[in-house]
């Protein structure tokens, strides 16, 4: 199913530069076009703040490693905890895949030369470098206690920078829906020849689900942003009781998109995934259509279950059983992929290379996510539970850990692919063991808090909690540690020489005919799909390229 004709060039023809030194200079980076740069620099801003907002996960652990006051005052709490969520949700899981690992692989391995629009990407980007600095701003402004959420009706009278906030989480919207739309435009008419929707890799179906939420719910999130702003600055009576409006309305609107962005989340790093174990394990996806069709189910599904996130907001025992319902039903679809992924695994010439090692990684954690969330989709336990650390682990499992699994996954992935190094696989293997023990060391404890009664969002807790926020906040220092080294080896990698074969995982996807890095046009030629991804029957030798030109 995945032969491919051979994109190089023919005999004789003149050498190109790869992307990163064709064209040279800051200016050229800062001006690019090229999708495989602005990936890059997606993926390095996206890097920087997973930098801070982990090391504002790491003073909030430390706060909780005693019952009382450790490190800082609750408001000083209060503030940290908001940025942290803002910056982790907006500014790293929901950018991570899509605006990263998407822009730089999704054209490649379409055998497509660019995105569809490539300045509408340039505009993406530097749309998100706003709203960035915008959320990052309001610390000068007395930072924002609001929680991520920005729940009415507090958030429309406390002081602080929460306007500014909101509305860089406005902006940030418009990089989303640009990148949505650019992914389906690219998808529908930039296929390589021969290359139909049932050809395409399982990474595409990904992206092209994520962008179908991301165009469709996020200006849900803008409307309601806006509103909440207008509130705060003019005093109209939309969420806030006193004058008038709703504030249950404001969760109803929030969560219609939140509770889709948690697909915008997950979804690539299920794609991610699809790409990663059929080529270490060799073996062709087992389910491909199954697969493809669950991505674009769950898109679907998605807009139907917020209100589960509302059980004990007053709604109907009626209205309260159909969303639990649905938020059982949609656990289907992930079942699907599941199965799937581990049937593919079965009985295959696996390969433990890094991004191996963090695909397994992610079944694991994504399992344990998803078994949780059917304690908070029904509705008997969802009242003990709400508000407590279950939902918070619950949260970091499906959400931080899923996603960030596997973009780390798709970064050793297509790192040879990026930069055309190869990194130290021992030290790889050493950082994923501990991100995976550290990440399961600090959330899995926080289960059992939750379960017996602890509030999520507490300065304070009583002393029968401390044991196991002590092992908590141990088990990020060693999630820490894992991601430390983890950057320190790959940022070593990059003072080799770029020795890193075409094909070092002996893929199957268009991605693994161009060069490592890849020419700025990514290909020579027009690569042309002979059958589809994934087969890993006996390769024939190249048969020569399509003329592009």
């Amino acid at each position: 199913m995945a032969e491919t004709i051979s994109t190089h060039g023919a005999a004789g023809a003149a050498p190109h530069l790869d992307y990163l030194e064709d064209p040279k200079g800051l200016w050229s980076w800062l001006t690019t076009v090229d999708h495989k740069r602005i990936g890059l620099m997606y993926m390095w801003s996206v890097l920087f703040f997973f930098l801070v907002g982990g090391l504002l996960a790491l003073l909030i652990r430390l706060e909780l490693l005693t019952p009382k006051q450790t490190i800082m005052t609750a408001e000083q709490y209060n503030r940290l905890f908001t940025l942290h969520g803002a910056v982790m949700v907006f500014l790293v899981i929901i950018p991570a895949i899509p605006a990263a690992l998407g822009n730089f692989a999704l054209p490649l391995l379409l055998g497509a030369k660019d995105v569809a629009f490539p300045k509408l990407n340039l505009a993406s980007l530097y749309i998100f470098w706003i709203g960035a600095v915008m959320a990052v701003s309001t610390l000068l402004l007395g930072g924002v206690d609001t929680g991520w959420t920005f729940y009415t009706p507090y958030s429309t009278s406390t002081g602080g920078g929460v306007s500014l906030m909101v509305l860089a989480a406005f902006v940030l919207g418009f990089s989303s829906i640009f990148t949505g739309v650019n992914f389906i435009a690219t998808i529908h008419t930039l296929r390589a020849p021969k290359m139909g929707w049932f050809e395409m890799p399982l990474f595409a179906w990904g992206m092209y689900s994520t962008a179908v939420i991301q165009i469709l719910a996020t200006p849900v999130l803008g409307i309601t942003l806006l509103l909440l702003v207008m509130e705060r600055v003019l005093g109209v009576g939309i969420f806030d009781a006193q004058l008038g409006g709703d504030p249950v309305l404001f969760q109803h609107f929030f969560w219609f998109y939140s509770h889709p962005a948690v697909y915008i989340m997950i979804l690539p790093a299920m794609a991610v995934i699809s790409e990663v174990i059929p080529t270490f394990s060799k073996k062709t996806i087992f389910g491909y259509k199954a697969i493809a069709f669950s991505s674009v189910t769950i898109a679907l599904l998605g807009f139907l279950v917020w209100a589960h996130h509302m059980f004990v907001a007053g709604m109907s025992l009626f209205a309260g059983a159909i969303f639990s319902f649905l938020t059982f039903f949609i656990a289907i679809p992930s079942a699907i992929k599941v199965f799937n992924w581990i049937a593919t695994m079965w009985r295959g010439s696996i390969s433990l290379e890094a991004p191996m090692l963090y695909a397994i990684n992610f079944l694991l954690i994504f399992t344990i996510g998803g078994l949780t969330g059917l304690f908070l989709a029904s509705l008997s336990t969802d009242v003990h539970l709400h508000d407590t650390y279950f939902v918070v682990s619950h949260f970091h499992y499906v959400m931080a850990g899923s996603n960030l699994t596997a973009f780390l996954a798709g970064m050793h992935y297509w790192w040879p692919k990026m930069f055309g190094r190869m990194y130290n696989s021992r030290l790889a293997a050493i950082g994923c063991g501990l991100v995976f023990v550290g990440f399961n060391a600090t959330f899995l404890p926080q289960f059992v808090i939750g379960s017996r009664g602890m509030p999520r969002r507490y300065y304070n807790y009583l002393p029968q909690f401390q044991d196991l926020h002590v092992a908590s906040t141990v088990g990020s220092w060693i999630l820490a540690a894992g991601l430390f080294l983890t950057a320190a080896y790959l940022l070593a990698s990059l003072r080799g020489p770029k020795t890193a074969p075409a094909n070092p995982w002996g893929g199957r996807t268009l991605e693994w005919e161009a060069n490592s890095p890849p020419i700025t046009h990514n290909f020579e030629g027009q690569p042309v799909l002979q059958h589809g991804p994934y087969d890993y029957r006996a390769n024939p030798a190249p048969v020569g390229v399509e003329d592009a030109h």
